[in-house]
């Protein structure tokens, strides 16, 4: 017995959730999980139900027979209009069964014969497709005098009534991919994200929105769109480091040497281009010398554009399967969770999800008995002369993520564990609150993570300790940062903003 997915059509009837719940009984279905809410989308019911292949192919047969499944969420016309009716007995009733035989969906109707316009019916409402609406029209045309106030097949005036159609109108734009199955897939996912933070209390207007929020945002912040904030040091004579903060997600890092360079994280792949550009501005020759990448770990915003560089990446065997099973929260604690399976879909998705190909990745060790305080050293790269010992974070923030460490540079890369939440600019905060709000934590283990952060601190503060020298801490996100007086980062340096405007310049 395996688990499916099904979208239901609610049409206005009574006893249409017990007739579809009948007929999924009666072919062998069991019904683990049911969401239809009225005040979403009225029209619109999900269903997971475990049986076999065989019985849920006959359930969605017979589902489509009965007009009860829904195969598409392509916009639907909406038409607004007023109608000169006759005045006699049943020209409502008339003028209404025409709108019924043509499939519409009366939205709002407005008549009084008392009022302004007594002979005119005002009437909004939605058709299965174009050809539906232009037969209506035809028809309304040849019997009354019809004057038409909007016409719309885009979508863009769809109401409430048919929610989800609206919305996967909204989402389709933020997709790379136009397929229809994916896109009932992908609402099918999120209305279960709306099930499990609804009972959290979570408003569900707000759950909806802040997956637009995301899909915009990514959108929007590439092309004429895309920025960074970059801040370059000198490690040592012939070797460079950069930051590149992106608009949305994880820093990218390049060591720049005359021989190579080295990347660490590699951002979004939705943002790959853009960053190639940047990367040129900046007068690093990325296809002639970048040898290798290393990825802290699994998210989206620190491995998901791997794929743009041929290249080896080397990477945790968790962090591996994270991209293999699409689930960021796997290997912990949370990795049942639906939350954090919708999130990783949705960000995949939104993203432009191109990780390093298969025959591209290395894999560290799982783990070692020699340690760096009380993260395993998996082990040791030189870059001009310096070692890194990549070191394996206990999984607060997620399973496989990894911290690097050269004790020689006084560098120390923390990945998602430790970062200057200071210096994040406000459009940053703004989308780093996406994924608080749609997995309410961005770590696994909210305990573990904790312990890790307190563990990387003790690493710099260590250092120092010894070398009597500040240790340049590279958070996963925000600025290259040294820890002040009272032990708290602050950004390191100058930093520089870099847009197309920067580069035309």
């Amino acid at each position: 017995m395996e688990r499916y997915s099904l979208v239901a059509d609610i049409p206005v009837q009574k006893g249409t959730l017990k007739k579809i719940a009948e007929i999924i009984t009666e072919l062998n279905g069991n019904i683990n999980r049911i969401h239809y809410d009225r005040q979403i989308d009225p029209q619109t019911a999900f269903f997971e139900i475990t049986s076999t292949k065989e019985a849920y192919n006959t359930i969605k047969e017979r589902l489509s027979k009965e007009g009860l499944l829904r195969n598409s969420l392509k916009s639907l016309p909406f038409l607004k209009f007023s109608v000169k009716l006759p005045h006699r007995t049943g020209a409502l009733a008339e003028f209404l069964k025409y709108s019924t035989d043509s499939g519409a969906l009366v939205t709002s109707i407005d008549f009084d014969d008392t009022g302004s316009l007594p002979d005119k019916v005002f009437v909004s409402m939605n058709l299965e497709d174009t050809k539906h609406a232009d037969d209506l029209l035809n028809l309304l045309k040849n019997t009354y005098t019809v004057d038409i106030i909007d016409y719309d097949t885009t979508g863009g005036k769809l109401d409430r009534t048919v929610f989800y159609v609206k919305f996967a109108r909204e989402i389709r734009q933020y997709l790379a991919d136009d397929d229809e199955q994916l896109l009932i897939d992908f609402l099918k996912d999120i209305n279960h994200t709306v099930q499990e933070l609804s009972k959290l209390g979570e408003n569900t207007d707000e759950i909806f929105e802040n997956y637009i929020r995301c899909g915009k945002f990514l959108t929007e912040t590439t092309k004429n769109g895309f920025y960074s904030d970059v801040q370059e040091v000198e490690i040592k004579e012939g070797m460079k480091l950069f930051c590149f903060q992106l608009p949305g997600g994880g820093s990218i890092f390049l060591f720049d040497t005359p021989e190579e360079i080295v990347m660490i994280d590699t951002g979004y792949g939705i943002y790959a281009d853009d960053v190639r550009e940047m990367f040129d501005y900046y007068g690093l020759e990325i296809d002639k010398k970048l040898s290798y990448i290393i990825a802290t770990h699994g998210d989206a915003d620190h491995c998901g554009a791997g794929g743009a560089y041929d290249v080896p990446c080397y990477m945790h065997p968790a962090t591996y399967e994270i991209i293999r099973c699409g689930n960021r929260a796997w290997g912990s604690k949370s990795e049942e969770s639906v939350l954090e399976k919708v999130y990783t879909t949705m960000i995949a998705l939104f993203s432009r999800w191109n990780p390093a190909s298969e025959e591209n990745i290395r894999l560290f060790p799982e783990t070692s008995v020699e340690k760096r305080g009380n993260f395993p050293i998996l082990a040791k790269i030189p870059v001009m002369g310096f070692d890194f010992e990549v070191l394996l974070s206990m999984g607060g923030h997620q399973h496989g993520q990894l911290i690097i460490f050269s004790q020689d540079a006084g560098l120390l890369f923390t990945a998602d564990t430790l970062m200057n939440f200071s210096s994040f600019s406000q459009d940053r905060r703004m989308y780093n609150s996406i994924a608080d709000f749609l997995v309410t934590s961005v770590n696994v283990d909210s305990e573990l993570a904790r312990e890790e952060r307190h563990e990387a601190m003790k690493i710099a503060m260590k250092y120092e300790e010894d070398t009597g020298k500040k240790c340049l801490i590279c958070g996963g996100h925000g600025t290259i940062s040294i820890l002040n007086e009272e032990g708290k980062p602050e950004t390191f340096g100058e930093v520089r903003h870099y847009s197309k405007a920067t580069k035309e310049q």
